[in-house]
């Protein structure tokens, strides 16, 4: 009765809340994507925080499965499966077309990151232990008490392994993940897509392009002396010769897995307008954390939502120590916030870091920090920069399909009041030096730090051909951009 009269006191107009229980068994019949789970927990009298969640309108699910699609769905999506897959290949879904895009992608990141658990549990030796109470409580303390940003270090220190322990080290393929906890993986990542906004760019999509360009680069993480790539997931790597040529990167599953998961959560709840409106507005989120808005809004409601009762066995394969736990915190803060390009402080750090990191001959200027990690931390965060802009550095029509999608976003916040100028005064140009002095700069960090083979020098062609190809064109693709909103408007009227 108590959480009963609760959510009822506790539920919205025209929306219908249900328990724990009841979401669990729309998981269960693969109905995952009808349910959100709300933001805030409810406290109920006896029994404390309870999560809930809003069952989800027929809208918002895109469960109709007995309309065909339109032409114009059948365009997004097609466009949508091109642009993943140029950044790498997505696993092959074919017999599931019943499946809305978004449940598609779900599963295509479920099993991206199933492949890394697979990884870190054989890097321990395959021990998951999901009752461990000491760790259990040093997961109710970690990042309270100082906001997301407030915990970001100029220097992440890696975990370590030797030529002795990697040699030994079990094969990821002879390990399976216990069904509950891909169960558990499944669900959270079905939550995570229901908490990206409706927005035309930020959104799940860009989530999971975003993720696709991380996976890539991640497995051509090259060996510089000798050009051995990491090109599959089922190439046989001599991971001790590896680990001293990608600064630690290739040997620590759980690194891999904290940027790839960190590229999945990157914009949750991101509403579709830049740091500065959002300062301006004085939203609740930015009172809160003053600047890096939604980014430090994406980091505190992924970890709060991951750290539920609900998936303590997906957590278990993660980490099974303090010191890993906190190992990934740190770089899912770090990476996560390396999105914000915006921010000077951040930006000034960046270079200044680069230039001592990567100097000829190298200095280093962070006591107690290894020359290999101050590298590495660099590295990630270019990595999830160029894959956070990936798209410009992709095939021009894939370029051009994320320019449109980021071009009707700014421009819909304009037209609904929440930007100061008009957008498509300055998007010719702006795309110029959006090139000029971002994309093809950090396209070039990606080739001199060396790790990356001939994946940095597809990046820095396609970079500087579409910005050619920009230049030709541009003018006449926002004109047809802005007759495309235009059209847009007159149907949803």
């Amino acid at each position: 009765m108590n959480t009963a009269a609760r959510m009822e006191s506790t539920s919205a107009r025209n929306r219908i809340q249900v328990s724990q229980v009841t979401a669990d068994l729309l998981y269960a019949s693969g109905l995952s994507t009808w349910v959100a789970p709300r933001k805030n927990k409810i406290l109920v009298k006896g029994k404390g925080e309870m999560q809930t969640y809003w069952l989800k309108t027929k809208a918002e699910t895109g469960f109709e499965p007995s309309k065909s699609k339109s032409n114009a769905e059948t365009h997004t999506e097609s466009s949508m499966s091109s642009s993943v897959r140029e950044a790498d290949d997505i696993s092959d879904l074919d017999g599931v077309e019943a499946m809305t895009k978004t449940q598609r992608l779900v599963e295509w990141n479920v099993e991206v990151l199933s492949s890394l658990l697979q990884q870190i549990i054989a890097s321990r030796g395959g021990t998951v232990d999901p009752d461990d109470l000491v760790l259990s409580q040093k997961e109710a303390t970690i990042g309270t008490g100082k906001t997301v940003l407030e915990e970001f270090v100029p220097i992440i220190p890696l975990k370590r392994f030797d030529a002795g322990e990697l040699s030994k080290r079990q094969k990821a393929s002879s390990i399976e993940i216990d069904e509950e906890a891909k169960s558990q993986l499944r669900s959270y990542l079905a939550n995570v897509a229901t908490m990206y906004q409706d927005n035309p760019f930020h959104n799940f999509e860009h989530a999971s392009h975003v993720t696709a360009s991380v996976k890539k680069l991640l497995t051509r993480i090259v060996n510089v002396d000798d050009g051995h790539g990491l090109r599959t997931s089922t190439d046989e790597v001599d991971l001790a010769d590896m680990a001293g040529h990608s600064y630690g990167i290739t040997s620590d599953p759980l690194t891999q897995f904290s940027v790839v998961f960190s590229a999945i959560i990157h914009d949750m709840d991101h509403p579709g307008v830049p740091n500065a409106q959002l300062v301006k507005e004085k939203t609740r989120n930015a009172q809160i954390f003053k600047k890096s808005v939604a980014e430090q809004n994406s980091v505190e409601l992924a970890w709060g939502m991951l750290m539920g009762e609900e998936y303590k066995a997906f957590r278990a394969c993660i980490y099974q120590t303090e010191d890993d736990l906190r190992r990934f915190r740190q770089l899912v803060v770090n990476t996560v916030m390396a999105t914000d390009i915006v921010d000077k402080e951040l930006q000034a750090l960046r270079k200044s870091r680069w230039e001592t990191a990567f100097a000829n001959p190298p200095t280093n200027q962070y006591v107690g920090a290894s020359s290999d990690d101050c590298k590495a931390t660099i590295v990630i965060e270019h990595l999830i920069q160029a894959s956070d802009v990936s798209h410009t550095m992709q095939h021009w029509h894939i370029y051009k399909s994320w320019n449109q999608k980021f071009f009707m976003e700014c421009y819909g916040a304009y037209k609904a009041g929440r930007a100061e100028s008009d957008p498509s005064l300055n998007w010719y140009k702006g795309e110029l030096g959006f090139f000029d002095f971002y994309v093809i700069p950090l396209a070039k960090k990606l080739d001199n730090c060396g790790v990356f083979g001939v994946s940095s020098h597809e990046y820095l062609n396609y970079a500087q051909g579409n910005r050619d190809e920009w230049a030709r064109e541009g003018e006449e693709l926002v004109q047809e951009y802005l007759e495309k909103y235009t059209e847009m408007n007159k149907q949803q009227q």
